[in-house]
């Protein structure tokens, strides 16, 4: 039996509850965001760690809610891949996948409160705002993930809200500086959004679903996500060369450039879920790696002058 389908116990059942392979979404724009800052002045180690707790419970508790109501929307079953399973094949029931979701989200409250009392009250007003769309991504009357919008959703409040967010409570203003280096985030995210969408398109548009992927096909949608890398890249060109935020060091994100022609080339050989699941492993790694490549060159740029 593959792993993605295989029953999980104990630590390891919340473990794949969590879908650590998203993760990467919530951490990476918080790192650039912080990097971004830096060339600013200086930054605090309490806030970039708690407000990265803070994300990562929001990431998590958006995929148990995601569990929780494709499972009662009769999306999932004991076959479904790329889920965590745990109401399908390790025995939790939806309510306490709810329950914990709904726990994490308290959580991440409380620590919003901290980052609000040593910045700005604002903050926790988009906050409010990043929670409800992480709820409302499965959940709600019309699910956001059922509309062409979800790579666009995530890749916005993922990427360019979390970045601006982390910037501003490090220097208590915002700047075209991080809002320009969110795009590439804000892109990478959305194509971990779309590859979910390319593996999970034919039971999806079953459903009902009518995501960007179901709209204009499988090819179409490898060669949108392509050419979004692509522009990944010429965003991070382009700023390598401008005259006030240029530096050389920004270059080291083309060590990742591997990466997304992998996964567009493993999506147009590949066509059943498990199939795709290589593919879209992928997307999360470059994600990774690109933000880690991109914190650093950043950093590196803010502390050398360079």
């Amino acid at each position: 039996m593959s792993e993605h389908l295989t029953a999980q116990t104990g630590f390891k059942k919340y473990y794949h509850l969590m879908r650590p392979h998203t993760l990467t979404a919530s951490f990476v724009p918080v790192l650039v965001g912080t990097a971004a800052a830096k060339m600013f002045g200086d930054v605090r180690v309490d806030l970039l760690m708690v407000m990265l707790i803070a994300c990562l419970l929001i990431q998590a508790a958006t995929n148990m809610f995601n569990e929780y109501f494709d499972y009662k929307r009769g999306l999932d079953d004991h076959t479904s891949v790329g889920i965590g399973g745990a109401i399908v094949r390790n025995g939790m029931s939806p309510k306490s996948v709810y329950n914990l979701a709904v726990a994490f989200y308290i959580v991440a409250a409380i620590l919003g409160l901290y980052i609000c009392s040593q910045s700005s009250w604002l903050i926790l007003i988009v906050g409010i705002v990043c929670m409800a769309v992480g709820y409302l991504y499965t959940g709600g009357p019309v699910p956001i993930s059922w509309t062409p919008f979800g790579e666009i959703f995530a890749g916005f409040f993922m990427g360019f809200v979390i970045i601006m967010i982390t910037f501003y409570i490090h220097t208590g203003h915002l700047s075209f500086y991080p809002a320009i280096m969110s795009i590439p985030v804000s892109i990478n995210i959305g194509m971990i959004n779309m590859a979910n969408n390319i593996r999970d398109r034919i039971k999806d548009k079953a459903s009902g679903r009518r995501t960007f992927v179901i709209l204009v096909g499988k090819t179409i949608a490898i060669i949108t996500m392509a050419l979004l890398y692509l522009i990944s890249f010429l965003v991070i060109f382009y700023v390598t060369f401008t005259k006030d935020y240029g530096s050389l060091f920004l270059l080291i994100v083309i060590l990742s450039a591997n990466l997304p022609i992998k996964a567009v080339r493993r999506f147009f050989a590949a066509d059943q879920p498990l199939e795709l699941m290589p593919a879209m492993k992928v997307t999360g790694q470059f994600n990774t790696i690109f933000g880690f490549l991109l914190a650093i060159g950043i950093y590196l740029s803010a502390i050398t002058g360079i």
